[in-house]
């Protein structure tokens, strides 16, 4: 790592500090039926019911927009050519919590303002981006569909990787709270502002 990505991560990691509490719950992306569903909870223990979130939608360049259907435990909408990505805000308890994910690990770049990217298409190392800047997290949570867990601490240069070595979905999640960072939503100020994010991808069988 030069000194100049030093410097950044730094930077950034002055506005951000990752938590290293036990997970929350979390938003994810998956492929089912050739539709992209979106859930909240724990992958294996998704919520029976949809929490109240505002702004849920899919994430597109350029701002495109898609249709986005709501079921009772879920959110669906047609996936289109490369990663997909999701974003959805929640509050309680004095809280803001921006909820982020993303599913495939075939493009090098962030969207969403956390999300974890792989450093080369397909590969098994990722680098936390907030805002768009490298940031290096504390710990990263992976979790698989056939219930294989794993804590990823970083590396020197930042980075998390690991090798899928079993079939099916897999779950990674990071979660961050911004420094000293208040946030005016709907005429209420909140003081703890917190990112989640969540990559999601499938190893065939």
């Amino acid at each position: 790592m030069n000194f100049r990505t030093a410097g950044r991560l730094a930077a950034c990691a002055a506005a951000l500090l990752i938590a290293s509490a036990a997970q929350a719950d979390y938003l994810w992306l998956q492929s089912e039926g050739g539709r992209a569903k979106v859930y909240v909870g724990e992958l294996g223990k998704p919520l029976a019911q949809l929490p109240a979130l505002g702004d849920a939608r899919p994430v597109l360049p350029e701002g495109k927009t898609l249709p986005l259907e709501t079921a009772a435990n879920h959110y669906a909408f047609q996936p289109q050519a490369g990663d997909l990505r999701f974003t959805a805000v929640r509050t309680g308890d004095g809280v803001l919590t921006y909820l982020q994910a993303r599913f495939g690990r075939a493009e090098t770049k962030p969207l969403n303002d956390l999300e974890l990217v792989p450093t080369e298409p397909g590969g098994n190392r990722f680098q936390l981006f907030f805002k768009g800047r490298p940031v290096a997290a504390s710990q990263v949570h992976v979790e698989t569909s056939e219930g294989w867990r794993r804590v990823l601490a970083p590396a020197q240069d930042g980075t998390v990787g690991f090798t899928p070595w079993m079939p099916g979905l897999y779950v990674l999640e990071v979660t961050a709270r911004v420094n000293n960072g208040s946030v005016t939503l709907d005429g209420k100020t909140y003081e703890d502002v917190r990112h989640t994010a969540t990559l999601s991808f499938e190893v065939p069988r």
